[in-house]
């Protein structure tokens, strides 16, 4: 992993933009944060993930979906990828199928990190 590397948040509201996440998932492993801005947990992972971010963005790619401003979309999210709705949420996304997700506290670089390495060695 890249240990400089600095998280550049990709916003996701629309439908084409799932769209575009769901093409780019083909290619390169995509991370969908669900934030409620209302949420002081949800603020507490968020900023733990911009702080603790080691990922290129040639690895992972960041997407960000405020859950208050855009249900729509989470709503979307959740019934797209067979997930519970919750917030603040993490979804890992390849090929197009959220192969982890996980919420609240559990939300961490090093866990992301560890379900990467088990799906990419399980590609190989």
């Amino acid at each position: 992993m890249c240990a400089m590397s600095r998280l550049l948040w990709t916003p996701l509201e629309q439908e084409k933009e799932l769209e575009s996440l769901l093409d780019r998932s083909n290619e390169q492993l995509c991370l969908i944060f669900k934030h409620s801005t209302r949420c002081p947990l949800s603020a507490m992972a968020k900023q733990r993930l911009e702080r603790d971010w080691t990922f290129a963005e040639r690895q992972l790619k960041p997407w960000y979906v405020d859950v208050l401003a855009h249900r729509a979309m989470s709503d979307r999210l959740a019934e797209h990828f067979g997930v519970h709705h919750e917030s603040p949420q993490v979804l890992l996304i390849a090929k197009g199928r959220c192969f982890f997700d996980c919420s609240h506290l559990d939300i961490s670089v090093t866990l992301l990190a560890e379900e990467i390495r088990r799906e990419l060695e399980e590609r190989a």
